[in-house]
């Protein structure tokens, strides 16, 4: 199992759902983590409850990856707690589904905004520190949206098939200074976004997997654990996808 003693890890969108179950295994494996939420409750509770499973320092903020300025003080609060930041987790996200003559212009933005400008802030936020201590670990939370496609997501897809650029891209430019930058690429899991699916969507998802069922949160978290520790020392650029074999459909 991958030690992360002493390490400093971020998470945004950590408050619940893939975001929950990547802030507790890192911290399970020795990392201390900030998660952060654009809620009014950005995760204090869960931040606790990682807190008194792990014997780990977990602290939430509040963030909005959506404007860089926020994005700066919520990595900000992160070394001034712990002193450095190790990793980073770009997780946070938003759906604002519809075909594409119903998306507005409101929900197209919003989606890129979050998910695919939100990433790059908190990158560029983070960027510099790593450089500087010539360490760091990136993984950006796409979707196989983001690589097939899918009907009724053109916002969605476009954001996170931006993310695979944004990360090719930053981990070549990133990589002279001994940061990683990979991606990983979740299909359908169980959380509070497809627990609204209708049950003939769920069962044509399900038909379409050849594992035969949905993920779950710590299918995503063991990825991510596993590309931010030294067992990944030499992997880059990378997109995994964890999709129980969708993607091959």
């Amino acid at each position: 199992m991958a030690d992360l003693s002493n390490k400093v890890a971020v998470v945004t969108g950590g408050r619940r759902g893939i975001g929950r179950a990547i802030a507790m295994l890192l911290a399970q494996r020795g990392a201390d983590v900030l998660i952060g939420d654009c809620t009014e409750d950005p995760g204090k509770g869960t931040a606790a409850e990682i807190a008194a499973a792990t014997g780990r320092r977990v602290i939430a903020n509040c963030v909005d990856v959506a404007k860089y300025e926020s994005a700066v003080e919520f990595i900000e609060g992160a070394v001034e707690h712990f002193g450095r930041v190790d990793i980073l987790v770009n997780n946070a996200g938003i759906t604002r589904d519809n075909l594409i003559v119903r998306i507005s212009d409101a929900d197209w933005n919003a989606v890129l905004d979050v998910n695919l400008k939100g990433a790059f802030n908190c990158c560029k936020a983070v960027a510099r520190r790593m450089m500087k201590q010539r360490y760091g670990r990136i993984v950006n939370i796409t979707s196989v949206a983001g690589i097939a496609g899918n009907a009724g997501q053109t916002n969605y897809a476009s954001s996170k098939a931006g993310l695979v650029g944004l990360t090719k891209s930053l981990a070549k430019e990133l990589g002279s200074r001994n940061i990683t930058v990979n991606a990983v690429a979740p299909g359908f899991v169980t959380t509070a976004l497809t627990d609204d699916l209708p049950q003939d969507l769920k069962e044509a998802a399900i038909k379409m997997t050849p594992l035969g069922r949905f993920g779950v949160p710590e299918d995503i978290a063991r990825a991510v654990a596993f590309l931010v520790s030294d067992d990944a020392a030499f992997i880059t650029g990378q997109v995994l996808s964890v999709d129980g074999g969708m993607v091959m459909q």
